[in-house]
């Protein structure tokens, strides 16, 4: 294990500090959550502010022509169980930054977290990175206060560069989303401003438990981090050494050539089988998401007040991986998913990536396999089980159950068809260097499985 991957060890180790303890984290967290005095109320779309309907489209877009639109999107996908439909998409074409700030304190690396408060969050504050911004926001399209800590990711070459690439989101809420998730490591003094907090690798992992706490945001820059996965880091090259096989590319690069997806963007007014009343557009079947209006008023955030619109999901989601040891590596049991909004026709998902309830309007045979093994799984083989918030800048209130399950025997040899394969861990770290490998369920997975790891990290 080199220096770097024995660095991240010691901080997936290190419970507390002598510069934060888990118990002083809480407390703080707790003051700030009763100073916070955010209130979001729904409202019709008519009374957003700076916010319509465009003419002929029926877009509903900003008047700046920034930020993000909701639009329509035409998809077909042969040979699936609904091979053809159309629905409202968020079009965001802009990359945002994702960042976190690294700095060693006595020997352990420590992050520096943000508590940060979303339109969409179930519970107002959640963690945060050290920066989620969009484009439109770190330029200050909005005219509001500068984005704190932005300019160090303005210029990274400055500092030690521990993860940089730019990854994707969900695939069937946005169209070729991608944000810049960076790690940047830092010497020097950093003022730590109110709403900051560092954290150990550690400490992350255990918040990971506690539900709807650390954001979706923070969980795909984790997942980033070149972490030493038992199997993992022989050798200078570091965590990332272990080599991405000829066959998995090779798999990965069939399963795109098998599948020949078409998603054309149209207007939002002709999207079939979707009704739109004063306050949501919503599919007749009352499942799926609805497209609502959002009214803020929020504190400490760069602008004060807005309104905008948000896709509310209808029921919580399931995303869950199988795993497995072979010779004492771990194992996961991965989907190749096509999902409409992707650039490259399919990410990598979990074993298990579903919202139950949406399948009550779809023919059977749409119906996830192994959705019943895992989420009926007895709660001995359960190594991760917690309820996380989607990222709630877009989304209200959407959450997803994570689960890590143990394979019983019956299913580790099982073979659930051409889409599934069971990949190495350490196989996906190095996936995670590269751009549309990994889709957002599995990255949070990724983050998830570092803590269930991390006892075997410096073995």
């Amino acid at each position: 294990m080199n220096a770097l991957a024995t660095r991240v060890a010691r901080s997936a180790h290190a419970a507390d500090s002598s510069t934060v303890t888990l118990s002083g984290f809480h407390d703080w967290l707790d003051e700030r959550r009763r100073a916070d005095a955010s209130r979001i109320e729904r409202i019709p779309f008519a009374a957003m502010r700076g916010w319509g309907f465009e003419p002929g489209s029926g877009n509903l877009v900003h008047d700046s022509g920034r930020f993000f639109s909701v639009e329509g999107l035409d998809v077909s996908m042969p040979g699936r169980a609904v091979e053809t439909w159309t629905q409202p998409i968020l079009n965001q074409p802009e990359i945002g930054i994702l960042g976190v700030i690294a700095k060693e304190f006595d020997g352990v690396l420590h992050f520096l977290m943000q508590a940060k408060m979303e339109p969409g969050n179930c519970n107002g504050l959640q963690l945060s990175p050290t920066v989620q911004a969009t484009r439109s926001n770190y330029t200050r399209i909005h005219r509001g206060a500068a984005v704190p800590y932005v300019e160090y990711f303005q210029r990274p070459g400055r500092y030690r560069i521990l993860a940089d690439v730019r990854q994707s989101e969900q695939g069937c809420w946005f169209y070729r989303k991608r944000n810049r998730n960076i790690i940047i490591e830092v010497d020097e003094d950093i003022e730590v401003l109110d709403g900051f907090h560092w954290l150990t690798l550690s400490q992350l992992h255990q918040l990971l438990v506690v539900e709807d706490l650390v954001n979706m945001d923070s969980r795909s820059v984790l997942a980033c981090l070149p972490f030493p996965f038992h199997g993992c880091g022989v050798g200078d090259a570091g965590p990332h050494a272990v080599p991405v096989g000829t066959d998995l590319l090779s798999w990965i690069t069939e399963a795109r050539t098998r599948y020949d997806p078409c998603a054309a963007r149209i207007p939002l007014n002709r999207v079939l089988h979707w009704q739109r009343s004063a306050d949501r557009i919503s599919h007749e079947t009352g499942g799926f998401f609805s497209v609502i209006a959002v009214d803020v008023q929020a504190g400490g955030r760069e602008v004060r007040s807005w309104s905008q619109p948000m896709i509310e999901p209808h029921g919580t989601g399931l995303s869950a991986f199988l795993t497995r040891r072979v010779d004492g590596t771990l194992q996961a049991l991965v989907h190749a998913r096509v999902e409409p909004g992707y650039t490259d026709v399919l990410e990598l998902a979990p074993t298990v990536q579903c919202t139950p309830e949406n399948y009550t309007h779809l023919p059977a045979a749409a119906r996830p396999p192994l959705l019943d093994q895992v989420a009926g799984a007895p709660p001995e083989r359960v190594l991760f089980d917690s309820v996380l918030s989607e990222e709630g800048g877009r989304f209200y209130h959407a959450r997803n159950r994570y689960l890590v399950v143990d394979a019983d025997p019956g299913l580790r040899d099982a073979d659930p068809g051409p889409d599934y394969r069971w990949i190495p861990v350490p196989e996906l770290v190095g996936l995670i260097r590269h751009s549309h490998y990994l889709n957002i369920e599995a990255r949070t997975l990724i983050a998830c499985l570092q803590s269930v790891d991390a006892p075997t990290a410096l073995r």
